[in-house]
């Protein structure tokens, strides 16, 4: 949940989702995890803010 949270609140990287515009993907390196890339889908258009998956994204490995 530690992750989770400092995903939400302090992401490396925001992009929106190609597929989906309701949709916002949300990525951080977590050290503690050997510096893989956690993503964490977002949708932004209900309050409170609805996580819809939670993943380690091996693509983006190299790119943060």
């Amino acid at each position: 949940m530690a992750w989770l949270e400092q995903v939400l609140t302090q992401p490396d990287l925001v992009v929106p989702d190609p597929d989906d515009p309701a949709l916002e993907r949300r990525y951080r390196r977590i050290a503690e995890f050997g510096g893989r890339v956690l993503r964490v889908a977002i949708n932004n258009t209900v309050e409170p803010a609805r996580v819809v998956t939670v993943f380690f994204d091996r693509q983006m490995k190299d790119k943060l």
